[in-house]
């Protein structure tokens, strides 16, 4: 017997011009949406996820094609099908001067939510998400992950049969993600709440009952999480080498014949073959290197569907660094207050040429803002700092010619283009003459930016704003790097390729210190510290934090894991 369908999509295709070309968002798309079960809605960067979304939600006509929501179509009935959904951008358009509680008003009077209805909906919807305590609280004023709730919050005031969630976990950490998905799954199993809910998470593709996988707006693929990956089954290995960093056997085995992925997993490397290869272990460089065979996942099938997309991709091959001995980068007691509040709270580490130093934590957890202090671009009020040897007390501006500074947010000139914004950042950091025209061809070269030279920077997809935004912090070789979540809600083959570049980068002899969310990124780094509430909680390599999170347990755990175990015996305490 076929499940019922909340959606139901038939030839609907939707294009888009931009200024000299036109853009195949959707093409001859055909799907149905089961009720009363969350559906995920997957794809790399460009896929049409958003549109399609938008398209449902009777927000954007289709060129050709149908979409029917809930019985009505969509475009028709657009009025009928908005009154009985509830859509949740990646943007939400939270009012920050506005309060929770103030929030919750607004969205419930745009609904028409009756009066006598609302203290209910408001009990149930505060607890729910844990805000409850925070209804005075500006929304300006929350964390990350608090945010998303009460975007979630707001779209629910009135319940609707069908939500959309484009993107709600992207910027979020570990814990909150976690507190969404529950929400989630509460909806459905007891307000019987169907959801369509697109990702750049593959491991929360595992959760959902049916995945439909979007590439270069067709449908390639749908089905349950295991459909897609029990094909793979034989083809996924876990190998491991003792006395070598992970991501240095990753780099390695990427190159190897037939091999289709290599990912850090914990103290090994995931490794996907092609059908019909094996991994060839042997040689010089692989003494005491084990190779196990392991279930295969979403992922994987992910990676094996659309790993053609990334063809003609490659490692950044940066300059070599002069190795100063000692550590490039000293933080002793560091320490920042906003009036009362105090956002980082005697912060102490170091970093060492050539190392990936990860700066782990919560929303809210203080990383961004001693970002901000190391890069010279917000004053310490307590402890000391230096950057390549220069006291960013005394001189600042010294210092941050030695950095390049990826921000968490796409930071660039949306409105100049490709060429426009490096050449900008070259005559920025006083390159001249030959030099700024062979940094200009390295930039446009390296990273496979010179077929978007002409084409506005805000406009492109936001893989390549990754990259232009990595050329643009490289443009003046600088001898320590600071990337502030910069793989933030690009797709698993956009982030696989970046940290190509971070090795590559980090074995040139350049420091990077990052702040990322996607724990299994955390793997990647030589050593990382993981901070709540301004204060650092464990310090040192991936297996020492876990064992410090988890005991013994911590050997074959996962980051996320002893992350959230951190978190929450901290919050006990």
């Amino acid at each position: 017997m076929t499940q019922q369908a909340v959606i139901e999509i038939s030839g609907l295709t939707k294009s888009f011009r931009l200024p000299g070309r036109e853009i195949d968002a959707l093409l001859d798309v055909n799907l149905r949406v089961a009720a009363g079960a969350v559906s995920g809605l997957i794809g790399p960067d460009g896929a049409g996820k958003t549109t399609l979304m938008r398209l449902v939600a009777g927000l954007l006509l289709p060129d050709a094609g149908a979409v029917r929501v809930l019985g009505y179509d969509a475009s028709r009935d657009a009025l009928d099908v908005q009154s009985l959904i509830g859509y949740m951008p990646q943007r939400f358009g939270l009012y920050e001067d506005l309060s929770v509680q103030e929030n919750l008003d607004l969205y419930a009077d745009l609904q028409d939510v009756p009066a006598s209805d609302r203290p209910a909906r408001y009990d149930e919807l505060l607890q729910m998400t844990g805000l409850g305590p925070f209804t005075r609280r500006l929304a300006g004023r929350l964390s990350g992950g608090m945010k998303q709730k009460l975007g979630l919050a707001c779209t629910l005031v009135r319940s609707p049969r069908l939500l959309l969630l484009d993107e709600p976990t992207v910027g979020v950490d570990p814990v909150s993600r976690r507190d969404l998905w529950s929400i989630v799954y509460r909806l459905v199993e007891e307000e019987g709440m169907s959801v369509l809910l697109s990702t750049a998470y593959l491991d929360e593709a595992e959760r959902c009952f049916e995945v439909i996988l979007l590439h270069e707006g067709r449908v390639v693929g749908q089905g349950t999480p295991s459909e897609f990956s029990e094909p793979l089954s034989g083809r996924s290995f876990r190998v491991s080498q003792p006395g070598i960093l992970p991501r240095r056997l990753q780099a390695r085995l990427a190159t190897r014949a037939g091999v289709l992925d290599a990912v850090v997993q914990g103290q090994s490397v995931r490794v996907v073959m092609q059908p019909g290869r094996m991994l060839e272990t042997g040689g010089g460089d692989s003494d005491n290197i084990t190779c196990e065979p392991v279930e295969p996942r979403f992922e994987d099938a992910f990676i094996d569907r659309l790993h053609g997309s990334r063809d003609g991709a490659r490692t950044l091959r940066p300059a070599d660094h002069a190795v100063t001995p000692g550590k490039v980068i000293r933080v002793s007691g560091l320490s920042r207050r906003f009036g009362d509040f105090v956002a980082v709270d005697r912060v102490s580490f170091e970093v060492s040429p050539g190392e990936v130093f990860g700066l782990l934590g919560a929303n809210g957890a203080g990383k961004t803002t001693t970002f901000r202090m190391l890069c010279g671009l917000l004053p310490a009020s307590a402890g000391e700092l230096s950057v390549a040897g220069l006291d960013l007390r005394r001189a600042p501006a010294r210092a941050r010619g030695r950095i390049g500074y990826m921000s968490q947010k796409f930071s660039l000139y949306g409105n100049l283009t490709v060429s426009q914004n490096l050449e900008f950042f070259a005559r920025t950091y006083g390159l001249r003459g030959a030099r700024r025209r062979q940094r200009l061809e390295w930039a446009l070269s390296e990273l496979e930016l010179a077929r978007y030279s002409g084409a506005a920077s805000g406009n492109l997809p936001l893989g390549y704003q990754q990259r232009l935004a990595l050329a643009c912090a490289l443009m003046h070789e600088p001898d320590i790097l600071f990337l502030d979540e910069p793989t933030s809600g690009v797709d698993p083959l956009a982030r696989r390729e970046f940290w190509s570049h971070i090795n590559a980068l980090a074995d040139a002899g350049v420091a990077i210190l990052v702040t990322t969310h996607f724990m299994e990124e955390a793997e990647y780094c030589d050593r990382l510290a993981i901070m709540s509430a301004g204060e650092i909680l464990a310090l040192g390599t991936p297996p020492e934090v876990k064992r410090r999170a988890l005991g013994v347990e911590g050997e074959r755990a996962g980051m996320e894991e002893a992350f959230i175990a951190l978190i929450e015996d901290r919050e006990v305490a």
